[in-house]
């Protein structure tokens, strides 16, 4: 599997219901996409949920590179070129992934990121990770490295934030989530 994520920086005075006119009007379009687990449309805006900027930031996630390969290479992503310019594409790998089909009830996805720091053996740095992932109650996660970076993101689904006693993340609005044809 495979997970991507562009993160479209918005001006802090950026109309955000244009961003939530163009998910409702579109979003559907990433339904049954090949290879695609899921996609979330995922926004912050200024001054919500102590974010400090407007953004888009949908992630998704694959089942393989072939559906991947055609939403950037076969015109898909030329809508997000023609209304945002060139963006850079972050790419990760799942190593936990505790997500249902129970995602899709929920309206928010805490994101925290922290590093994997240089060691001797990496022999057991999935069971460390997972060891040190902090819980939430009840929320569903997914946890995605990126060895280019030395970085691991913990992705937590949520139906509220009253869990959310000082950690710090960010915090994403789910405008959409668009299931795929891998969808559990």
């Amino acid at each position: 599997m495979i997970a991507t994520q562009y993160k479209i920086t918005l001006p802090s005075d950026y109309d955000m219901n244009i961003i939530r006119n163009r998910v409702r009007d579109n979003g559907h379009k990433t339904d049954g996409f090949e290879d695609l687990k899921f996609k979330l449309y995922l926004v912050t805006e200024k001054g919500t949920n102590n974010n400090i900027q407007n953004s888009y930031c949908p992630l998704y996630l694959w089942k393989d590179s072939n559906g991947l390969n055609k939403f950037l290479f076969n015109g898909y992503y030329d809508n997000i070129l023609r209304s945002f310019g060139w963006q850079r594409v972050n790419v990760g790998i799942p190593l936990i992934d505790s997500t249902t089909s129970n995602i899709k009830e929920n309206r928010y996805l805490f994101q925290i990121t922290r590093k994997i720091q240089p060691q001797e053996s990496l022999k057991n740095l999935i069971e460390t990770i997972g060891e040190s992932v902090p819980t939430i109650d009840r929320a569903e996660y997914l946890v995605i490295y990126n060895p280019d970076k030395w970085e691991y993101d913990v992705f937590y689904f949520l139906s509220d934030l009253s869990g959310l006693t000082k950690m710090e993340g960010v915090i994403y609005n789910i405008l959409h989530l668009s299931k795929g044809e891998h969808f559990y």
